[in-house]
């Protein structure tokens, strides 16, 4: 069983699933700031509703964003104590490639980057963009588009619909990438890809940023 976190935005999403990549339950729920202190009671009840003891896990996958700086970290932070204190291989998968892979008929996947700006996937696209609010795609607020709710309400995306079923394609994604022989990911270095410098930092700093 593949334990899943997704906790790159507002709307976090948890699931579990088969060793190849099949749903077995999941939760998603669109929530505000502080909401990755809701992802491991969430998980335990999930785990208990689908009747799956914890120990049974054989791997777990997250998102690692780009996205929230404190919902990543939250979810980094519990799949990695989940992979180290259960042995378990850990696999990381870009949120917003989960995004879209969890609305195939969205155009692009759009998670907050501050204010006033947004982090931007256009489905085919090679990597996320840093896009200013008044700079998104021609479409974007009117097509289906992957974001969530606060930021659709925020950026006026007529056409949003929410990643609260992320984390079941994190899992697809990850047990695709098992499956096909790839080892997980080193526990000791996996971190969010935050694409942009922590707020008040005008350049990178002399030292790496160890956020974990």
């Amino acid at each position: 069983m593949i334990i899943a976190l997704e906790s790159a935005s507002t709307d976090p999403s948890l699931a579990l699933a088969t060793a190849d990549g099949g749903l077995i339950a999941e939760d998603g729920w669109s929530g505000g700031h502080g909401q990755g202190r809701e992802l491991l009671p969430r998980l335990l009840a999930l785990l208990a509703a689908a009747g799956r003891p914890l120990d049974g896990a054989t791997a777990v996958a997250v998102g690692i964003g780009p996205g929230s700086f404190t919902g990543l970290r939250v979810g980094m932070s519990l799949a990695k104590g989940l992979a180290f204190g259960l042995g378990l291989p850990i696999v990381g998968v870009p949120s917003l490639q989960g995004w879209l892979d969890a609305e195939p008929d969205a155009r692009a996947a759009i998670a907050r980057a501050g204010a006033h700006d947004a982090f931007v996937l256009v489905r085919g696209a090679a990597e996320p963009a840093i896009v200013a609010e008044d700079a998104l795609p021609a479409g974007a607020r009117t097509d289906l588009v992957a974001a969530p709710t606060e930021l659709a309400a925020a950026f006026a995306l007529r056409g949003a619909r929410s990643p609260v079923h992320a984390a079941a394609a994190i899992a697809r994604l990850a047990a695709d990438r098992l499956r096909a022989g790839a080892a997980g990911d080193d526990l000791r270095t996996l971190e969010p890809r935050y694409l942009r410098l922590p707020r008040g930092l005008d350049r990178p700093p002399l030292e790496p940023i160890r956020w974990l």
